[in-house]
């Protein structure tokens, strides 16, 4: 028995990387879990064990974009966890290998939409005010395109501003980049009169 639960282990392990690996983008928590938890390949807690394992033994890299929200991990997959993949792809069912390509044919464009734009806000413990953190991502460079951080009073503004980057964020990053940018030869012109 203990032997079936431990090749088990080590096939969902790799499950997880090929997933990682096909989509090729980092993936967050929640998007390895719909996908995983949907389609019935693993229970929650053994795909948040095993998550946990990989990151731990260096296979996947976790990282935060909010420190005190742990939804917003995103994993990528390490030297050592591509190494591993490719001695042991072999050994994940070729069923379960179609599943995992179909879905990444159907959801890249989605997951990687979500990975350029992120929004989150917190409270600022300092002055009682929320501050709402929004981004535009590189994915290529891996760096931030644009990020802007916004104190606010309440929490409805700031929820409000994050749903609003989160469904307006290309627009809204054209609109900023063309302001900052149209007058730049004109020196003598204050922000009022643009």
């Amino acid at each position: 028995m203990a032997i079936h639960i431990e090749y088990k282990d080590a096939e969902n392990k790799l499950l997880i990387l090929y997933l990682i690996n096909m989509m090729d983008l980092p993936m967050s928590r929640s998007q390895l879990t719909d996908f995983i938890i949907n389609k019935d390949l693993m229970h929650h807690f053994i795909l948040e064990k095993n998550l946990t394992d990989l990151v731990v033994r260096g296979f996947l890299d976790a990282d935060r974009e909010d420190a005190s929200d742990e939804s917003t991990t995103r994993y990528t997959l390490t030297e050592d966890g591509l190494e591993h993949l490719d001695l042991l792809e072999s050994q994940i069912p070729r069923p379960v290998r179609q599943i995992i390509t179909k879905y990444v044919d159907d959801n890249r464009g989605k997951i990687k939409k979500d990975f350029e734009k992120t929004a989150h806000y917190f409270p600022n413990v300092e002055n009682d005010e929320y501050i709402v953190k929004c981004c535009v991502l590189d994915d290529k460079r891996g760096s931030n395109l644009m990020e802007i951080t916004v104190p606010v009073v309440t929490r409805e503004q700031a929820k409000h501003i994050q749903s609003n980057w989160n469904a307006n964020y290309s627009a809204l990053y054209q609109r900023i980049l063309t302001i900052l940018t149209e007058n730049m030869g004109n020196a003598a012109e204050t922000p009022q009169d643009v």
